[in-house]
């Protein structure tokens, strides 16, 4: 049986805050089942924390690094390997968002030559980025 995972579980996990909804979120996610996280969900709570939350972005990074690297989490439609090395490109700084990361990895796992982006600051790690036709 597949079982996905909401942001507002990882969100509640990740924070603690409130502490019931969090143990609810615990139970399921330390749990003995099989979930699996998307990139949309990764994302989302990667803003959740940075904005309501106020987290700084290494602690964000870091805390999803720690969570996808469970046992019992897999990616939906991505790799484990290029979702950590698309984390890692947003740690060192805001220069790079979540979004335009987990976009570059899954052009990365789709075997991309070129991503077109009018954004400047797309990261350009083994891929070809286009800002024009």
């Amino acid at each position: 049986m597949s079982c996905f995972l909401d942001t507002s579980i990882i969100v509640r996990y990740l924070t603690g805050d409130p502490p019931k909804l969090a143990d609810i979120a615990a139970k399921v996610v330390d749990g003995e089942g099989d979930l699996k996280l998307t990139d949309v969900v990764i994302v989302e709570t990667a803003y959740v924390l940075s904005t309501a939350y106020k987290v700084p972005r290494e602690v964000v990074v870091d805390s999803l690094i720690a969570l996808i690297q469970k046992k019992n989490i897999t990616l939906y439609a991505l790799g484990k390997q290029l979702a950590l090395e698309a984390l890692l490109l947003c740690r060192p700084s805001g220069r790079v968002s979540f979004a335009d990361a987990f976009i570059w990895a899954a052009a990365r796992s789709d075997s991309a030559e070129i991503i077109y982006s009018l954004d400047e600051k797309f990261p350009e790690e083994d891929i070809e980025v286009r800002h024009q036709p």
